[in-house]
C-alpha cells in the first residue's frame, strides 16, 4: 500500500511520538509493539511534519530516531501539526465545498433545497456523477451544524440552514491567540484559527514551553466535556511497565497541570475502589462517556475536603497524613521571602515565631512530594520535622550528596 502522511487515527500516531520524545529512543527492531512496516509508515509520517526536529543516533542496537526541540527558537508548538493530518474520503470534500457554495448567499435553505441543488447545479456537471445518498447529506449539515459551521431553524414544519458568519475581527485578537495557542491545555484550537493568512504572530517566547500537552488534546477535551456535562466515564489506560492497558470506571473532578512539568493529570472518584485517583493523561489512551451522574453534591463536597491536604497528585499510602513544620530564618529586609511563602504555602499554615523566624506546617498526603519545594529554601531552613521519618532522612541525604559534589559548608538542619 503506498504511503500517506493523512491519518484517521491519531491514538496510533500519539503512541508512536511518545516513544520517540518521551519514553526513550527506539531503534527499528527495538520497537515490537508493532511490525516493521508500521514502524516505517509511522515515522515517515512523523517526518513529514516534523522533519526539521527530527535527528537519529547511531549505536551497536541500530539507528535511533528521536526529536528534539529548542523552546528559545520554536514560537509555536510543533505537534500541533499532526492534528492537521487527518484524512478525509473523497465524498467529505466534495460535500464541504458544494455546501458551503450553496450557502454563501446568505439566504436560509431547506435540507431539501440543498440535496436538489447538489444534484442540479453540481454533480450534474460531472461525467460520472457521485453516489451520494440523501442521509448522507443530512449527517453532515448536521456535523457541521455541531460544529458550528452552519445554524438551523424551524420555519414551520421544516427545518432550514444557513452559514453560522462569526461577527468576531479575528485580526484584533491575534496576540491573544497566539499566547493562547501555546499555553493552554487546547490551544491546538487557536493554532488551528491561526492558520488563516496573516493571522500568525511571534511575539512571544516561552521559558518553559511545555509542548507535550499538545499530544492529549483529544483526551482532554473528552473529559472536560465530562465534567462539564457531569457525566462518569470509562478510561482505557497504558501501564507503562507491561505494555498492557487497563479499563477504569470514575467520576472525573478536575484537571490538574504541574507548573515545574507541564505533566497533566485527571483527578476522579473511582467507583470500585471508592477513592480518588490521579491518571496522567498521557496514560489514557481512550475516554468514553457514560451516564450522568446524579449525585453530584456528594463528589462536589469531598473534593472540597480531600484538597485541603492535598499538596500535589500524590496521596500516599491509604491516604494517611503526613504532619511536617519547616522553621525558616529571615534576615532584615528579606520581606520577599514571607511574600513567596504566602503564596506558595497552598494547604500549608504560615506563622511568625519572631522578627526574623517563621514557620510553616502543613498536613498532607505525602509530604516527600514537598521536598524539591523545600529544598528551594536551603541555608535559611533552621528545622525541618516531619512524622514521616523518611522525608527528613531523605532531605539530610541531599545535603550531604551536595556537600560531596561542591564542597564547602551547608548549615545543618535539626
Amino acid at each position: 500500500m503506498a504511503y500517506s502522511e493523512l491519518v484517521k487515527n491519531f491514538e496510533k500516531i500519539r503512541v508512536y511520538m511518545r516513544e520517540f520524545y518521551v519514553y526513550g529512543f527506539k531503534s527499528r527492531s527495538e520497537y515490537d509493539r508493532k511490525s516493521g512496516r508500521s514502524y516505517d509508515n509511522v515515522r515517515r509520517r512523523i517526518e513529514s511534519w516534523m522533519g526539521e526536529y527530527m535527528f537519529f543516533r547511531q549505536d551497536s542496537a541500530g539507528k535511533n530516531v528521536f526529536l528534539t526541540v529548542d523552546n528559545r527558537s520554536v514560537p509555536h508548538n510543533p505537534f500541533y501539526k499532526a492534528f492537521k493530518a487527518k484524512s478525509f474520503t473523497d465524498n467529505d470534500i466534495l460535500l464541504h465545498f458544494c455546501i458551503m457554495d450553496i450557502l454563501t448567499d446568505g439566504k436560509s435553505k431547506t435540507v431539501q433545497q440543498i440535496i436538489d441543488s447538489l444534484s442540479d447545479n453540481y454533480f450534474s456537471e460531472f461525467d460520472c456523477s457521485p453516489e451520494i445518498d440523501d442521509s448522507t447529506v443530512r449527517k453532515k449539515l448536521k456535523e457541521y451544524e455541531e460544529l458550528g459551521f452552519l445554524k438551523s431553524e424551524k420555519k414551520g414544519k421544516e427545518l432550514v440552514y444557513a452559514l453560522h458568519k462569526d461577527a468576531v475581527e479575528q485580526g484584533r485578537w491575534r496576540e491573544a491567540l497566539t499566547f493562547y495557542s501555546e499555553t493552554d491545555p487546547v490551544g491546538v484550537i487557536g493554532s488551528y484559527l491561526l492558520d488563516k493568512p496573516g493571522e500568525e504572530a511571534d511575539v512571544f517566547s516561552f521559558k518553559h514551553h511545555y509542548l507535550l500537552h499538545a499530544l492529549d488534546s483529544e483526551i482532554i477535551c473528552d473529559l472536560l466535556a465530562a465534567i462539564r456535562e457531569q457525566r462518569c466515564v470509562e478510561l482505557t489506560n497504558f501501564m507503562v511497565r507491561n505494555g498492557e492497558t487497563k479499563q477504569n470506571t470514575v467520576f472525573p473532578v478536575k484537571i490538574f497541570i504541574s507548573t515545574q512539568s507541564g505533566r497533566q493529570y485527571l483527578l476522579g472518584y473511582h467507583y470500585r475502589l471508592r477513592r480518588p485517583m490521579f491518571f496522567r493523561l498521557d496514560n489514557i489512551q481512550k475516554v468514553k462517556a457514560g451516564a450522568v451522574e446524579k449525585r453530584i453534591d456528594k463528589y462536589s463536597g469531598f473534593y472540597e475536603t480531600f484538597r485541603e491536604n492535598l499538596w500535589g497528585v500524590s496521596v500516599g499510602e491509604g491516604h494517611s497524613l503526613d504532619h511536617i513544620e519547616m522553621t525558616i530564618a529571615i534576615r532584615r529586609g528579606e520581606s520577599f521571602i514571607l511574600d513567596r511563602l504566602e503564596r506558595e504555602k497552598r494547604c500549608g499554615h504560615l506563622e511568625m515565631v519572631d522578627e526574623q523566624t517563621c514557620k510553616i506546617t502543613a498536613d498532607v498526603y505525602d509530604a516527600a512530594e514537598m521536598l524539591p519545594w523545600i529544598r528551594t529554601f536551603i541555608g535559611r531552613i533552621v528545622r525541618l520535622e516531619c512524622s514521616n521519618n523518611l522525608v527528613v532522612r531523605r532531605y539530610r541525604e541531599d545535603l550531604a550528596m551536595m556537600r560531596q559534589m561542591y564542597g564547602g559548608e551547608v548549615n545543618a538542619v535539626q
